[in-house]
């Protein structure tokens, strides 16, 4: 495994994670594929990447849990050798609008344990375990800057992955480890599109002016871009993948 980038993506199983984990094989990464649950969606993304001659394993681990993060890196080293990049994608999306006033302490909890602490905990290992020269993408939403009422909660977890985006960034001074964020707009993922009404979709469809919603595959080529040769001079930052909606 000389020279191989090894890539850990979290939240590989399916949608943005499964797209992100299927390119960066293509660009050549050895790719950890974690998944909390869905054991067959991931394993059907292994054996893609390796019909295509890359080089994947699936790892199950759940990010809100600190001692998995831990098994992640464990057993993603014990696979490849190291990891030079961390895709921080796992996430949850709140079901539908949900106002502050409605909403209780299971789901706001859910939220940001999964959405915020899971990132803070792939962070806090990767500051010692990354090799040097690594990258670090971690995934924030345009639903902050839209600012719609009902995503108050999804907001305010992932406007903390912007802050420390920035701050970790800094943090990693003479690591040669850059750090920073995607905030997608609307995608066309089964997780997004679940539970919406046509007529919503088509308005959201509609909003951005490139007149269409994202697909995975749009987010993918940015994670590739942030994870490749040529993003080693954007650190820091996020940048809104969204087809210009904010």
């Amino acid at each position: 495994m000389a020279n191989v980038k090894v890539a850990i993506v979290t939240g590989a199983s399916r949608g943005i994670g499964r797209a992100i984990a299927l390119r960066l094989a293509q660009e050549g990464f050895a790719v950890a594929v974690n998944y909390a649950s869905r054991a067959q969606d991931a394993r059907e993304v292994v054996d893609e990447i390796e019909k295509a001659g890359g080089r994947a394993v699936a790892l199950q681990g759940d990010v809100a849990q600190a001692p998995d993060c831990a098994r992640l890196f464990d057993e993603t080293e014990q696979a490849f050798g190291g990891v030079d990049v961390i895709v921080n994608n796992a996430g949850v999306i709140q079901p539908g609008t949900t106002m502050i006033a409605d909403t209780d302490d299971a789901l706001y909890e859910k939220i940001f344990a999964i959405n915020t602490r899971g990132t803070f905990n792939m962070l806090r290992l990767a500051a010692t375990r990354l090799r040097s020269g690594g990258r670090i993408v971690n995934f924030s939403t345009s639903a902050i800057g839209l600012a719609m009422p009902g995503y108050a909660v999804y907001g305010a977890a992932k406007a903390a992955i912007e802050t420390m985006t920035n701050i970790f960034a800094k943090e990693m001074r003479g690591k040669g480890i850059s750090v920073n964020a995607v905030a997608p707009g609307p995608t066309a993922t089964d997780l997004f599109l679940d539970g919406k009404p046509a007529e919503l979709v088509e308005r959201l469809a509609k909003a951005a002016p490139l007149e269409r919603l994202g697909t995975p595959e749009d987010i993918a080529h940015t994670v590739a871009f942030l994870a490749g040769p040529q993003g080693e001079w954007v650190n820091g930052q996020t940048l809104r993948v969204n087809g210009g909606i904010v």
